[in-house]
């Protein structure tokens, strides 16, 4: 009798898992409505190789958006811990921890993460790294009690697969000891699924669907442990949930692996953990200070001496390669981020700005030009005309654009097989310029590409200066930066012309280009301006006389346009067109900074897009610009603060302020923001910081290297040559 009972206790231990029972089906399917997370990322990262097809950010201390199997593809809503003592409260490590974020090395991509709870029980501290192997994201997690009680600790995963959280599911695959999930609906030809595993274990696990009575996290409110496991097969809005065995002072690893199928995302989470985190974040930083020390142009002397310019360099640098699709190589997307992500529905595939716009993508590729990385420029260039440029009608979102323009934007993968909604409204012509600028600056001036800038050149002549949208994209007319924009445009296409041995063109080119510029003041600058002594540049003119009574409408009223004042009259100076003595620009320098800027405490200058900007935070609550509550206020954009450091350094004139300004703007993992906060503290954010809009802004990483190479070098580095030599020598 002992040997049998003997052989009763061990039985259950030596049952193969896959003979276990699965869980019971999660009541509550669909589930609740998802969302995204807000778009203020405080880290980022990927591997630098192209085969780990997978990016990870951080928002409010915990996991947020995981990108794969491209830039343009969010499959997380958040990943997170939850704590809790069995029996008087639960922690959601968002909410109830004050975050600290540092990087291990500077030189990497690498974020650690330290989470300590207010109420002083605990902290957990993570370490987040890709496998530059395989599609996974490893977070090494430290939990330490630090008021000596017992706690469990479950790891909180919700999926949005496939850009969303509409249709997934999931189960727990005992046989791999993961938990898994699905989306069946195709995103841009492929299925996502995810495989999530511990180091430790999961001593207990369920999938459930969001906001319902399956829901892990309303079970661990409730009752303060999981009580009940299920699998999620019907399709929705899934959590999974998951015990991680730990003391009082315990190390493990996360795996979140991805891949077309479960399968195959399960052997990525298991490979990697096999590897162990050790060996995964070496060759994760061996590859990112490969690719800084590889760069033809060294630290920049301006950042080089100050701890926070140089790291907010280093991770501008690294956030404009980390930006890079893995298999569309030169899509940069604008931002690993939604704005205001967290009153964004999530159900369903959302670009966000993980999406390509040209000038966005010029942006980024002069600065990368700039810090020494021409082979990613060029790329950035070719896939600019390769894949984005428009040869035939193609239908946008309400609109036709038409050969040789380029859209508002786009999916990593170009126009090519795009949904019209991929493709948004209005054209913007200088998004059409800035290509031809950008092919010009990278030598991409060969036979076959002249002739798609030519398409693009003859189809600015044809249509412009006037423009559908200038470049905050919201009004159509003459704006002075787009006409600036398709000037140096009409050059650059007509040096390319000559080139090609095309000389009509390129008389024709410059021909339009002359009459332009002698055109623009007339145009544009208004002497019966409502600020200042009245003379100054407008932002945008529905005709040429800016002069008269034009209004036009925005959320706080109309006005006349007369009175609508923006800083995009200096991109004649940076673009070569004008001197930064120009009597015109200089007269509207005083208007540009008493009516837009701003001066936190600390004496950093900021500028606001324009005035009546509406595009951010209500004044009435703080919720983000999507939730559209009353008197939505535009904040300062940190870019705009580069933009003038730029033409002070073409005025002969010191510009470290501004770029100092930016630098003061990041967060703490140095990621500079779209929008800082406009006004003394409130509603969370403070004076000078990010607010929930997009961080990093690709953009404002661009405009931070740039001048940071421009101030070395005693000039801005973007002005085309060819320009400045017809309009400046």
């Amino acid at each position: 009798m002992r040997v049998v009972a003997a052989l009763i206790l061990i039985l259950p231990l030596v049952v193969p898992s896959s003979a276990w029972a699965a869980p019971p089906e999660a009541p509550g399917a669909p589930g609740a409505a998802s969302s995204w997370t807000t778009g203020d990322k405080s880290a980022l990262g990927t591997a630098t190789t192209t085969g780990s097809k997978v990016w990870f950010t951080v928002a409010k201390g915990v996991t947020s958006e995981v990108f794969y199997p491209r830039a343009d593809v969010a499959n997380v809503q958040d990943l997170q811990y939850v704590v809790t003592d069995g029996s008087s409260f639960t922690d959601l490590e968002r909410d109830a921890t004050a975050h600290a974020v540092s990087m291990p090395d500077e030189k990497a991509l690498e974020y650690t993460v330290t989470n300590t709870a207010r109420s002083g029980r605990y902290r957990i501290t993570s370490t987040y790294v890709t496998d530059p192997a395989r599609s996974t994201l490893l977070v090494r997690t430290r939990f330490q009690s630090l008021d000596g009680g017992s706690y469990q600790l479950y790891v909180l995963h919700n999926p949005s697969l496939a850009g969303g959280g509409g249709d997934d599911t999931g189960a727990w695959d005992a046989a791999n000891g993961a938990l898994v999930a699905s989306d069946p609906r195709p995103v841009f030809g492929g299925t996502v699924a995810a495989a999530l595993k511990s180091s430790a274990g999961f001593a207990r696990r369920s999938t459930g669907y969001s906001g319902t009575a399956s829901d892990g996290y309303r079970d661990l409110q409730a009752n303060r442990r999981l009580t009940a496991e299920y699998d999620a097969t019907s399709g929705g809005n899934i959590v999974q949930t998951a015990q991680i065995p730990v003391g009082a002072d315990s190390t493990f690893t996360l795996a979140l692996g991805f891949g077309p199928n479960r399968a195959a995302a399960t052997a990525a989470a298991t490979a990697s953990l096999n590897a162990g985190f050790p060996a995964v974040e070496t060759a994760y930083r061996t590859g990112w200070h490969g690719y800084l020390d590889g760069l033809a142009k060294p630290v920049p002397a301006s950042v080089s001496g100050d701890a926070k310019r140089r790291r907010t360099y280093n991770v501008s640098v690294m956030g404009l390669h980390a930006a890079e699709d893995k298999t569309y190589r030169g899509a940069n997307v604008a931002s690993l981020s939604t704005p205001w992500g967290d009153y964004v529905n999530g159900d369903a595939l959302n670009d966000g700005y993980h999406r390509v716009w040209g000038r966005d993508l010029y942006q980024q590729a002069t600065a990368l030009l700039a810090a020494g990385d021409t082979a990613q420029a060029r790329r950035m260039a070719v896939w600019l005309w390769e894949r984005q440029q428009i040869t035939a009608w193609t239908q946008g979102d309400g609109v036709w654009y038409g050969p040789g323009s380029f859209p508002r934007y786009s999916p990593v993968s170009g126009v090519g097989g795009a949904t019209p909604r991929q493709l948004g409204c209005c054209e913007q012509l200088d998004q059409d310029a800035f290509a031809i600028v950008l092919a010009w600056q990278t030598g991409l001036t060969d036979a076959a590409v002249w002739n798609r800038i030519k398409l693009t050149a003859d189809h600015l002549v044809d249509i412009g200066p006037r423009t559908p949208g200038e470049r905050w994209e919201e009004q159509d007319g003459i704006s002075p930066s787009t006409v600036a924009a398709e000037i140096a445009g009409l050059v650059c296409a007509a040096d390319i012309a000559r080139r090609n041995g095309d000389t009509a063109s390129a008389a024709r080119y410059e021909s339009t280009a002359d009459s332009w510029r002698d055109g623009l003041d007339g145009w544009t600058f208004t002497s019966t301006g409502h600020f200042g002594d009245h003379r100054y540049y407008e932002r945008v003119e529905h005709g040429t006389d800016p002069d008269d009574t034009h209004a036009r409408t925005f959320r706080d009223g109309t006005w006349w346009e007369r009175d609508i004042v923006d800083g995009g009259f200096l991109e004649l100076v940076r673009l070569g067109i004008r001197p930064a003595s120009h009597d015109k620009v200089t007269a509207s320098l005083p208007e540009l900074d008493g009516v837009t800027s701003v001066t936190t405490p600390g004496g950093a200058v900021y500028w606001h897009r324009y005035n009546h900007d509406s595009y951010g935070e209500s004044q009435d609550d703080g919720t983000g610009w999507p939730a559209n509550h009353g008197r939505l206020t535009g904040r300062v954009w940190p870019l705009l603060s580069g933009e003038r450091g730029e033409y002070e350094l073409a005025a002969g004139r010191p510009a470290g302020s501004y770029l100092q300004a930016m630098a003061d703007s990041a967060n703490q993992g140095h990621l500079i923001p779209e929008q800082a906060w406009d006004r003394p503290d409130q509603f969370g954010f403070v004076f000078g910081g990010p607010t929930g809009s997009a961080a990093p802004l690709a953009w404002a990483q661009g405009q931070y290297v740039r001048l940071a190479q421009s101030i070395t070098a005693g000039r801005p580095v973007e002005t085309p040559s060819v320009v400045a030599r017809r309009y400046l020598e």
